[in-house]
């Protein structure tokens, strides 16, 4: 069992978290160096990876306005259709621009815990993971953090999707949370630095990996 606390009355899922202590220090420390490292005056750009079938949905635009209301201030949304209506996907390229994803599953029900990403939503998932803030939207919660959910990769073996479970004692407080909310925070250039800004690395030591085992976490 990946979780800070033992479950409750025997249920699996009734934690605050399924990634371990250590994974959760480990994730925290790098949320922190994202948000130190953040040049001052630069968009931070989120991308809401969401199926077709989400994005037609007639409450699309109300979803993206509530991401945006639990983002910071001043955090930029992209979608499939605002990034790619002129030209073809390329994931590979955009990935490298972004600053978080945010994902947007298929809930098992109404209320429902339980997500399950198709198989492109996935792909990217893992491309960013271990690399930048990775949040999992639900309706009941708001965003998660993908390293507090548990994660379990489902047929077909040839373009494999991925359920993650939010645990049920979750809240808002948790510290994954405020530490990727701090990380994907815009900074504003400060006029009384004397020194010029030093630019960050390209890119962040992955802190955690991702493994495909049905009990393993999606950011462990």
């Amino acid at each position: 069992m990946h979780a800070t606390q033992m479950p409750r009355h025997g249920d699996p899922l009734d934690v605050e978290t399924f990634a371990r202590p250590e994974q959760q220090r480990r994730y925290i420390a790098a949320m922190h160096r994202i948000a130190a490292q953040r040049c001052p005056d630069t968009p931070v750009r989120v991308y809401v990876s969401a199926a077709p079938k989400t994005v037609d949905n007639p409450n699309w635009q109300r979803w993206l306005d509530r991401i945006a209301q639990d983002l910071p201030g001043g955090v930029e949304l992209l979608h499939y259709r605002s990034v790619y209506a002129e030209s073809a996907y390329d994931w590979d390229t955009l990935a490298g621009r972004l600053d978080g994803l945010v994902v947007i599953g298929k809930p098992k029900r109404l209320g429902s815990r339980v997500h399950v990403l198709g198989p492109v939503a996935r792909l990217e998932l893992r491309s960013l993971v271990a690399q930048k803030p990775v949040l999992l939207f639900t309706h009941n919660l708001g965003l998660v953090p993908v390293i507090d959910c548990k994660s379990q990769v489902m047929s077909p073996a040839e373009a494999p999707r991925l359920k993650l479970i939010a645990p049920k004692r979750w809240t808002r407080d948790s510290k994954t949370l405020q530490a990727t909310l701090h990380a994907l925070q815009p900074t504003i250039p400060d006029l009384h630095e004397p020194e010029p800004y030093q630019a960050a690395p390209g890119h962040l030591m992955a802190p955690f990996t991702m493994e495909r085992s049905e009990p393993q976490k999606a950011a462990s």
